[in-house]
């Protein structure tokens, strides 16, 4: 694994919030606060509820974009930026393995028929190190 896989993993590896821009059906972008959680593919997830107007989004255009990193201006560290195609995954093993005790006072459990799980493959991600603030990318297949 390269270095800069290696660090956007370690980045990605903690449940953080972040934010996730989706378009919306008039093409204007529509920007949220979102928990994510990446895994060592760099596959990002987060919880949805299936009737959030960012799953109606995605079905119309799968592009969004995350930013991630930083959640305390005065303690500047590496964030990213990530390019990426989201799908809603609403099978019962994707809604399980991805089931942390922080979604109970949202969900009812890992069944609760309004949940499902945002399911992010980026295709570019962006390291940015501060102070410089020059990014690295990291191009996926």
């Amino acid at each position: 694994m390269s270095n800069l896989k290696e660090s956007i993993t370690k980045e990605l590896k903690n449940p953080q919030l972040a934010s996730l821009a989706t378009l919306t059906e008039t093409g204007a972008p529509w920007v949220r606060y979102v928990m994510i959680q990446g895994d060592d593919e760099l596959v990002i997830r987060c919880a949805t509820f299936l009737g959030a107007r960012k799953v109606v989004q995605i079905k119309n255009n799968p592009e969004v974009h995350i930013t991630c990193g930083i959640t305390d201006p005065a303690q500047m560290k590496p964030y990213l930026q990530i390019q990426g195609r989201a799908e809603i995954v609403v099978d019962e093993a994707e809604r399980h393995v991805f089931w942390n005790p922080s979604l109970e006072s949202l969900f009812s459990g890992a069944d609760d028929p309004g949940y499902a799980v945002v399911v992010v493959k980026p295709y570019r991600i962006e390291y940015c190190t501060p102070p410089n603030m020059k990014a690295e990318v990291l191009e996926l297949g």
